[in-house]
């Protein structure tokens, strides 16, 4: 479970709000620039996680408001596939480093990678890339708090909020570790991930948004299900980023929801009076077949 601190929730409205609730918010959510907005979306982030049994942590970056979102953002979690976006951002510094372009194989595997969550292509990059290279882009991203899984386990890779964050922000502004070229290719992949596959933090947004996305999902025996969702959205003069990790979920489709529930509130938050064009995901039992396999490890 969240904390208390985390998960109070807001007074409906018309009730005054006791002392602290809003110091409670700004600790969530704060902005120089906006911090009405920053107050709101932490009131809703905090109610979105209330009562819910998954022990969740949430990273929200608004560039034009200038606002950061923090809940537990240095717990660590296996990263199920969402690993695969770091995969990628080796793959692509990499090819950097060669003053290359992708080969038509590495095409082939990053496309299936992203888009269709494909295990095999993944299994056959973190090969490639080895552990040297990968380790290399963890260093100068800035992710200094991720851990890579053992052999050839990616989806045991140790993941935090704040460093998916720092990820997703390699993706969508210009930096010294990806061309803007290279970054594009990406977002582009992102973009195209399988309808089944787009449940997370895209539920919520209005029309105009696009969105950028990876999920990825993993039960063990300790911690239940590893339900994860991170992505970009930008267009309509929109730019922010979301991350929820979470585990604890008795059921993909529960962490799902919890995902789902912070991704609204964020949504609504940072685009008022404008109704949700993304509906919440309909739970499908296919979601309960586990997107991979972590043989021999509980």
């Amino acid at each position: 479970m969240v904390s208390a601190a985390v998960v109070a929730g807001s007074l409906p409205t018309g009730i005054v709000a006791p002392p602290g609730a809003a110091a409670a918010a700004a600790r969530v959510c704060s902005s120089a620039a906006d911090a009405a907005t920053a107050q709101r979306l932490g009131t809703g982030i905090r109610t979105a996680l209330r009562g819910r049994w998954s022990t969740t942590s949430v990273t929200v970056y608004d560039r034009r408001r200038r606002i950061r979102c923090r809940v537990s953002p240095g717990r660590h979690y296996d990263s199920a596939s969402i690993v695969k976006v770091t995969i990628l951002g080796a793959l692509l510094r990499h090819a950097i480093e060669q003053d290359r372009l992708l080969t038509a194989s590495e095409i082939s595997l990053a496309g299936k990678m992203i888009t269709r969550s494909d295990n095999d292509a993944a299994s056959t990059l973190w090969k490639r890339l080895g552990r040297a290279r990968l380790k290399r882009f963890l260093r100068l991203a800035g992710m200094t708090h991720t851990a890579l899984g053992p052999g050839g386990h990616w989806g045991l890779t140790q993941i935090t909020a704040a460093d998916q964050l720092t990820l997703l922000t390699r993706f969508t502004e210009t930096n010294a570790v990806l061309t803007d070229r290279s970054r594009r290719y990406a977002l582009t992949l992102m973009n195209a991930v399988v309808a089944s596959q787009r449940w997370g933090v895209p539920a919520g947004a209005p029309h105009g948004v696009t969105a950028h996305v990876k999920n990825g999902w993993l039960p063990r025996s300790t911690h239940g299900w590893r339900v994860h969702s991170i992505g970009g959205f930008d267009g309509d003069e929109h730019d922010y980023l979301i991350v929820v990790l979470s585990h604890d979920n008795p059921s993909m489709a529960y962490g799902v929801k919890t995902i789902e529930l912070v991704a609204q509130a964020v949504h609504r938050a940072l685009n008022p009076g404008r109704p949700a064009a993304v509906p919440q995901s309909t739970p499908d039992p296919a979601w309960e077949i586990p997107g991979e396999q972590v043989p021999g490890l509980p």
